[in-house]
């Protein structure tokens, strides 16, 4: 299994952030590189507890689908996004906010393991791990930019 941990400084309210990191179309938007579009279940607006959402994109040349379900939130501090089918053996996404001096510390904690035995692994080091990293760095400086420019 795979961890990935980040941590975000924004100049925003922890509402603000919390909303705008369950926002499909602020997804979307961070995800046009891969041309990653919401196609069933939660489709625009806000993701709520038990809600899914399928997402299809563009990956390694490959066009896939992944469903993911929020399986817990505690507003607005804590959501948990994991897949319920897509191509990883396991998935796990947990978000995390806390304000501190006038900023909200959100925090990434994704778990993964890739399929394929051995060489889903050799994968993961040599491509998958670095992929999702950069996929999460582009998401939340996104995440930045439109929370920073909230009027909230």
């Amino acid at each position: 299994m795979t961890t990935i941990n980040l941590t975000t400084k924004i100049k925003a309210p922890k509402q603000t952030v919390f909303d705008a990191s369950r926002n499909i179309d602020i997804h979307q938007q961070s995800a046009s590189k891969s041309n990653e579009k919401a196609i069933a279940g939660v489709t625009s607006g806000l993701i709520n507890l038990n809600e899914t959402v399928t997402w299809r994109g563009k990956h390694f040349g490959f066009y896939l689908t992944h469903k993911s379900r929020i399986t817990k939130m505690n507003f607005y501090d804590y959501f948990v996004d994991e897949m319920e089918l897509g191509k990883f053996k396991s998935f796990k996404h947990e978000h995390f906010f806390e304000e501190k001096n006038g900023f909200t510390i959100m925090k990434d904690k994704l778990q993964y393991e890739a399929p394929f035995g051995i060489f889903g692994e050799l994968f993961d080091i040599l491509f998958l791990e670095k992929h999702l990293t950069n996929f999460l760095l582009e998401r939340n400086k996104i995440l930045k930019e439109v929370s920073e420019k909230s009027p909230l």
